[in-house]
């Protein structure tokens, strides 16, 4: 698990050298696969593990990314695409080459201590780039099959619970290290912690807080066409009339306006003086 600013993303072959592409060899060299790895990799064929996969398919495969979609190499390699991105991550050209895999292709080869800054670099440039692409036709149909496959969870309120509502990821901020990602549900229209502990460990950036809305606009026949009702309280069966709690609210106002009214005991009131009296009747006798 490699630490990434503020989430986690689960890695077990991020200490591999990701260079160039990754062959199947690669994954079981000198006979140490283990059964992690194997459901790790899980989605991807037999056949398929054969043939050279891409950094982008070996990110998206492994154990905790199902939620990202595979971005085109074309978008990425359109520098209009990336715009502002160099500012808000360190190593930016070498992790650019590691997502493309140009790393091979470079005159220079990283040094040792420099390999695991620019994977963790490479996540989270890939996880901004993400929250650009899936504003695209391509990548809202990419995020639409996910949705349609509850990818993202199910809505937690009750009554979007009864008629099964899929939730999207959302983020609170497009910038990193501000807010962990969270799932929006269109049909009670309200923002709430994901039940998946891989997707909360995700920053919220990777999503964007434009996707989900868009999302919507965009398919608007996956927006229910209703709302839930709000919950009526009753007590032995009677509604609650909106009265009783503004005029116990009053009475708690006024009840607060009056305790510094006898809070304290100053010289020269009743009290007082009944205790004068007192002192000096004990006193006399």
């Amino acid at each position: 698990t490699v630490e990434l600013n503020s989430h986690l993303i689960t890695a077990p072959f991020i200490g591999l050298h990701l260079t160039g592409h990754l062959t199947k060899e690669m994954f079981k060299a000198n006979g140490e696969m283990t059964t992690d790895s194997d459901e790790d990799y899980s989605e991807i064929s037999g056949s398929d593990r054969d043939e050279e996969i891409t950094w982008i398919e070996w990110f998206c495969h492994l154990k905790g990314n199902e939620f990202f979609v595979e971005v085109d190499e074309d978008y990425i390699q359109d520098d209009f695409n990336l715009t502002g991105l160099s500012a808000q991550v360190p190593c930016y050209e070498d992790a650019l080459n590691m997502i493309l895999d140009f790393d091979d292709q470079d005159d220079h080869r990283l040094q040792d201590d420099q390999q695991p800054l620019v994977e963790t670099a490479a996540q989270m440039l890939y996880g901004l780039i993400h929250a650009r692409f899936i504003l695209t036709s391509r990548g809202m149909a990419a995020m639409l099959d996910k949705y349609n496959c509850y990818v993202y969870g199910k809505c937690p309120l009750t009554q979007c619970e009864a008629i099964n509502q899929a939730v999207l990821p959302i983020g609170m901020s497009d910038l990193l290290r501000q807010s962990a990602a969270k799932v929006y549900c269109p049909h009670c229209r309200e923002i709430y912690f994901p039940k998946s502990s891989k997707l909360e460990c995700l920053d919220g950036a990777y999503f964007g807080t434009t996707f989900a809305h868009l999302f919507f606009l965009t398919y608007q026949q996956q927006v229910p066409p209703t709302m839930p009702v709000p919950h009526c309280p009753r007590i032995y069966g009677f509604k609650i009339h909106k009265s009783v709690k503004e005029n116990l609210r009053k009475q708690c106002e006024r009840a607060q306006k009056q305790l510094p009214m006898f809070s304290g005991k100053p010289a020269g009131t009743e009290e007082s003086r009944r205790g004068t009296t007192g002192r000096e009747e004990i006193v006399v006798d």
